[in-house]
């Protein structure tokens, strides 16, 4: 991924657009589409030198202008720190500092931003995860109105919403967008096609579990061929049959609220969550005001099936992942797979596929990925209709706090690096897709091969299917922390599943009490139910559901190939 960055940034250099002086200019503009562009573009040359024009003129009134923004440290967002930034300078003149800092970090000054006031980034790449608090919160400017209105000036009149896959995840239940989409990634199962299918190895699995060796299609063939895997020694090399990650860390509950427990069957049904009890395990009301997490008020956080999944999370990381797994978080445990030793995981985030693409040990010498994508098993209390996985939207986010001129320079930026001449160039570098005619290029039909089923995925009518956390969730930063916390406990054998999961359900109505109390999200915040025994919810359709006497259901496998066909 690196080796991308760095080739692309030494043709700019070398045409001097990253080391020039910061005024606008359009022969920059003309040697940044030259050096970095091309024909990796949704529009033609023309399309592309109008759209930098528009950039140029709007940028008049900001010329010389240094703004601040900050993302998570992923390859997409190296790529515009690295190379789109000061090529956006070099064509605006507007210096642009994008601070690449972890996901939580960024949580964590987003936070501090909303409760100071200060303005401590002009934009944020803030996951649409907070669309919930953004939405109750009103601190930060809905972009239906500011486009219409202070923002029309800066508005791309070739920004072309409609393109975007994601922006029902940005849009909030008043029909309001807050984000902008900047990049999207699923998490999907992951395997290696080449042991799936091998003669000897299907023979053997077969002979042993009475069943073909294929893609998992609920747990119970998961636990299986994790099993069978781990422990084997292929091509001289020790296999694990699972890649989990269990660190105490912020990145450990993400998780189980992106979609653990939505795949264990823990919500209810709903796309593109669960209604009324979501994957958080928090139950809302008809005017989506939170009620509940625990089971005594409806919620489902500390229910059988949460229990189930957080059980089975622990067993399979101390049984079938490698020793170190116990002690790494999202960033470290990722590129894991890509050492060519792990069998499967039950669901990779598909930011990784990035660097995988780079590493020898699961590529072939043609390019061939040894290894595919898949949708991810379900567990044994998941129903047809329910959320099947989890798509993370990193979007751009303008704060109330942030002063207008300085939101509006954001702004442009924000929609540069969005934009229709670049994204097909960034998605080829960071492979985190948010429009459709990127997705369509044809760039990607010859690329398609090479990525193991990503493209098919994002070209198939399922990719709605997985959703960002929704609105629900009153407070993600508040609540979000509670998260780790508590499955750490489950994690390390200090607490059982179901201590840690009652604690982290009653933590999370802590704070949800405490909003309520403080009325400070008007009547979109929290009205917590009245408790009542856990039995009566129980005994009441959908979530929370009853325990499952038998959690271990037939295996179920499917051809990988049969899968992609009902894709198409």
């Amino acid at each position: 991924m690196n080796q991308t960055i760095k080739s692309t940034t030494a043709v700019a250099l070398a045409l001097g657009i990253l080391c020039g002086p910061a005024w606008a200019d359009m022969e920059a503009a003309k040697e940044f589409l030259d050096a970095e562009i091309g024909d990796m573009s949704a529009l033609t040359r023309a399309e592309q030198e109008a759209e930098m024009q528009w950039f140029i003129d709007a940028a008049e009134p900001f010329k010389g202008m240094a703004i601040k923004v900050v993302s998570e440290t992923i390859t997409t967002h190296e790529y515009e720190s690295q190379v789109l930034a000061p090529a956006f300078e070099a064509i605006t003149g507007i210096k642009v500092t994008h601070d690449l800092i972890g996901e939580g970090d960024v949580v964590e000054k987003l936070q501090t931003q909303m409760q100071s006031g200060e303005n401590i980034y002009d934009a944020y790449v803030n996951d649409s995860d907070l669309i919930g608090t953004h939405w109750r919160y009103q601190q930060v400017r809905n972009l239906t109105d500011f486009m219409a209105n202070e923002g029309a000036d800066v508005t791309n009149p070739g920004l072309d919403l409609d393109d975007f896959i994601g922006l029902q995840f940005t849009t909030a239940p008043d029909g309001k967008l807050y984000q902008l989409p900047d990049q999207q990634f699923a998490n999907l199962y992951w395997f290696r096609n080449d042991w799936f299918t091998d003669p000897e190895i299907m023979a053997e699995f077969k002979e042993k579990y009475g069943y073909d060796l294929g893609v998992p299609v609920n747990w119970s063939a998961y636990e299986d061929i994790a099993e069978f895997f781990t422990g084997r020694e292929i091509n001289g090399v020790e296999v694990y049959g699972s890649m989990d990650y269990g660190k105490k860390d912020p990145s450990l509950g993400w998780r189980y609220t992106d979609a653990w427990m939505s795949m264990a069957g823990m919500g209810d049904k709903g796309e593109p969550n669960g209604l009324p009890v979501d994957e958080w395990g928090i139950r809302v009301n008809e005017n989506s005001q939170p009620v509940g997490a625990c089971m005594a008020r409806g919620g489902a956080a500390n229910s059988p099936a949460a229990v189930y999944a957080v059980e089975k999370a622990v067993e399979w990381l101390n049984k079938y992942s490698p020793p170190s797994a116990m002690g790494m978080t999202f960033s470290e445990a990722g590129p894991v797979p890509g050492q060519g030793n792990i069998a499967q995981q039950m669901f990779m985030y598909t930011t990784f596929v990035a660097p995988l693409v780079d590493s020898p040990a699961v590529m072939n010498e043609d390019g061939t990925p040894k290894w595919r994508l898949a949708p991810s098993p379900h567990g044994v209390y998941w129903e047809e209709g329910m959320k099947v996985g989890y798509q993370d939207v990193g979007s751009w986010t303008l704060m109330k706090s942030t002063p207008e001129d300085r939101a509006k320079a954001a702004w442009l930026y924000a929609q540069f690096v969005t934009s229709k001449t670049v994204d097909v160039k960034k998605s080829h570098v960071g492979l985190t897709f948010i429009r459709e005619s990127s997705i369509q290029h044809e760039s990607f039909t010859e690329r398609a091969p090479k990525l193991g089923g990503l493209v098919e995925f994002y070209r198939s009518p399922d990719r709605v299917r997985w959703s960002p956390t929704g609105t629900n969730v009153p407070d993600y930063p508040k609540l979000a922390q509670l998260w780790w916390q508590n499955i750490g406990d489950a994690m390390s054998g200090a607490k059982t599943a179901q201590e840690a999961l009652d604690s982290l359900c009653s933590d999370m109505e802590r704070v949800m009490e405490r909003l309520e109390r403080a009325g400070i999200q008007g009547d979109l915040g929290p009205v917590m139910n009245e408790e009542k025994d856990a039995a009566e919810w129980l005994a009441m359709e959908g979530a929370p559901k009853p325990a499952i006497e038998m959690e271990r259901e037939e295996p179920q496998t499917v051809a990988y190939d049969d899968l992609v066909a009902s894709w198409q």
